[in-house]
């Protein structure tokens, strides 16, 4: 069995035990032709792992805080599903740009208070951002939550995050590649 399949099946376990706020059940698995369309919506693929949680566990509502996001459609708790939140967050930045949302960074976990999961489905390897726009300027709004989409995974399995009550005065790294992606020249 491959790392990933192990995370994967710890992933279902506490998943299939546990509920985030604003959800009652575990939303049934999407199938490829969802995910299909989302990545068509969206003009990117979906880093691997990312895929899986959605085809192999639930369409969100697993996770910390208010769990991940559904890919397409509204959860219960009323959020909007990821590809929605993705596509409404690179509108506003067209129409404000000192707020710029860059290319292919997927909000995928609210955390309330306007503060985002994110993770990079552009970069070599699916970092987790933490998009914290309470600090009023956009350059101080994004961090490193975690190293991969694996990590940030095992942190909410083994209760490591630092949105734990016991890690809560963890600091995050400033994420250096927000100027350098929303700055980049748009392709024609």
């Amino acid at each position: 069995m491959t790392e990933n399949e192990q995370l994967l099946t710890r992933v279902a376990d506490k998943a299939r035990n546990t509920r985030p706020w604003g959800w009652t059940s575990l939303p049934e698995p999407v199938d490829a032709a969802t995910v299909a369309r989302a990545e068509a919506a969206l003009g990117f693929r979906l880093p691997p792992l990312l895929a899986d949680l959605y085809l192999r566990i639930g369409d969100g509502g697993f996770g910390p805080e208010y769990g991940l996001l559904p890919l397409l459609d509204s959860p219960p708790a009323g959020e909007p599903a990821a590809v929605t939140q993705y596509l409404a967050n690179r509108e506003h930045a067209r129409k404000d740009p000192d707020w710029p949302w860059p290319e292919g960074v997927l909000p995928i976990s609210h955390w309330g208070c306007a503060m985002y999961a994110c993770v990079d489905c552009r970069g070599p390897e699916p970092t987790v951002l933490l998009f914290e726009p309470n600090a009023d300027d956009a350059d101080h709004a994004w961090y490193v939550d975690a190293p991969s989409l694996a990590h940030w995974l095992r942190a909410w399995i083994d209760g490591t995050g630092w949105y734990e009550e016991m890690n809560e005065e963890l600091e995050m790294a400033p994420w250096a590649d927000f100027r350098i992606r929303t700055t980049a020249t748009p392709a024609p």
